[in-house]
């Protein structure tokens, strides 16, 4: 009995890959839920139980007088497993529908991907992630705060270790309730293996040259699209510097004028075409000519300007552990003592 159901088994998977070559799958989009409709050949129609759509069956299934049948997946992207991601200016619900002859954790023999892409409202931003959400510590202060996030950039992550070239996206924001609107900038910021720098401190450059982001030169790290002046997430691909072992990331963050950017204060990367690219004012990306070589330091009057205006500090996000993909699974992270970092400053 067992053979045979084997045997059947590896049938249907072969039937499966042939029939399912060029699958018949129309997919609509709805305002927060999708219809899937999925139409398959009669030798599918006992097996009806066995196609879903991330975590959910189909919520009708019809046997057309042909004797095809059609899997009608409804839901609400709360529902089925769907992931919500958040990339730029948009919002993405990605799932996959699959056929499993057999019940979990036998693999399915087809998977198709099904994906929604949302504009995401204009100044709407996860309520954790607005500066200004959380509880101002007076007048007198601005207070800091540095996270790693997870994958989906919808709340800090759950863990600290990150497999090789994958991406550490890395989030920081400045409270400013009783201030004037702020930008912030990532002036400086290097990995080490320690969670002090010291003179003798061996440390990665990540970001240099007042706001150049030198890891974008030969990867695919970046800046992502600011959505709110007082934030930015710095997408850090993943390297090999201190792989198994404990990194932090060191971080020199500063405040500034968003109208009164130079050479000094600004947030550059280099983008697709393998130029630099301002973050802020693409228009204005001349003043990113000087990370390749020095950035021109302030003349005096520049200088005292900045000094009066300008705020500053200093701060570490860490450990992360990053490991070669395939030990990933083999990896625990820490309880605590990672991801979040919240500091304050006195104005002077």
């Amino acid at each position: 009995m067992e053979t045979h159901f084997s045997l059947g088994v590896v049938i249907m998977a072969v039937l499966a890959a042939a029939a399912f070559a060029e699958p018949d799958i129309k997919v609509m989009c709805e305002k927060d839920s999708v219809n899937v409709l999925w139409r398959v050949g009669p030798q599918f129609v006992p097996y009806a139980a066995r196609f879903f759509l991330g975590s959910c069956m189909p919520s009708r299934w019809t046997v057309l007088p042909t004797g095809e049948g059609e899997a009608h997946f409804n839901y609400k992207f709360s529902d089925c497993r769907f992931i919500k991601q958040f990339k730029g200016k948009h919002i993405m619900y990605q799932n996959e529908l699959s056929f499993r002859p057999q019940a979990k954790p036998k693999p399915a023999v087809f998977k198709y991907p099904i994906k929604c892409v949302y504009k995401r409202p204009e100044g709407w931003v996860p309520k954790f992630l607005n500066p200004g959400s959380g509880a101002s510590s007076g007048r007198s202060k601005l207070v800091f705060h540095m996270a790693l996030l997870n994958e989906q950039l919808t709340g800090v992550a759950k863990t600290n270790v990150i497999p090789l070239g994958s991406f550490i996206p890395i989030w920081a924001a400045v409270e400013q309730k009783a201030h004037q609107p702020l930008l912030l900038l990532m002036d400086e910021c290097v990995a080490a293996t320690t969670p002090e720098l010291q003179p003798g401190s061996q440390v990665y450059p990540i970001i240099g040259n007042n706001g150049c982001l030198l890891e974008s030169r030969a990867g695919n790290s970046m800046f992502l699209p600011r959505y709110h002046s007082s934030a930015i997430i710095l997408y850090l691909q993943s390297f090999r510097f201190g792989l198994e072992g404990e990194v932090y990331i060191h971080c020199n963050l500063v405040v500034w004028d968003s109208n009164e950017l130079d050479q000094q204060r600004k947030a550059c990367h280099v983008k697709d075409h393998g130029r630099w690219e301002l973050l802020d004012d693409p228009s204005r990306s001349s003043l990113c000519d000087c990370c390749d070589s020095v950035c021109a330091a302030r003349n005096k009057r520049a200088a005292e300007w900045v000094e009066s205006h300008s705020r500053s500090f200093k701060t570490v996000l860490g450990p992360i552990i990053i490991v070669e993909p395939s030990s990933v699974s083999n990896t625990t992270s820490p309880e605590s003592g990672f991801a979040f970092n919240t500091e304050e400053m006195a104005q002077s």
